[in-house]
């Protein structure tokens, strides 16, 4: 309700200028480049609208179309889509209903990882990059993996 601009979108800052990439999503929420940064992952925290986008990313920054690349709307729990993380091979690694959601590059479910608590972000630790690190809203959750993660 307390919204500066009439719609939520996802922005790009470059040479100090912002430019607004997309506007489609009602509450982008996770973004996560893929290893080769030829795609950009969005994720959507709307209860209606659970989906991970992905973005083709083009030579001068810009997006192209982005496409559904998986859908959570039908699964169980009342989390949204929220952070997103990619390891070095492009396995995605996204908190969504029930724990962190791990998908395959081509957009198929390889497992999940279901905690104490429902996490909210991630982020890649340790000097090897291969601690995937979960917080929530109580803790902060790790676990070694056997792929290292993509870090900025």
């Amino acid at each position: 309700p307390r919204m500066e601009l009439p719609f939520s979108g996802v922005f790009r800052c470059y040479e100090g200028e912002v430019t607004l990439l997309t506007q489609e999503l009602t509450g982008p929420s996770g973004l996560a480049f893929s290893p080769d940064e030829h795609y950009l992952y969005v994720g959507n925290w709307d209860p209606k609208e659970k989906v991970v986008m992905r973005y083709p990313v083009k030579s001068d920054g810009t997006l192209s179309s982005g496409q559904v690349f998986y859908d959570m709307t039908g699964a169980s729990g009342d989390d949204g889509v929220d952070g997103i993380k990619v390891d070095q091979e492009g396995n995605l690694y996204i908190c969504g209903p029930g724990g962190v959601w791990i998908l395959s590059p081509e957009g198929h479910v390889l497992g999940m990882i279901q905690g104490p608590e429902i996490p909210h972000n991630l982020a890649w630790g340790d000097r090897d990059a291969q601690t995937l690190y979960m917080t929530a809203m109580t803790g902060i959750y790790r676990m070694r993996l056997n792929i290292p993660g993509v870090r900025p």
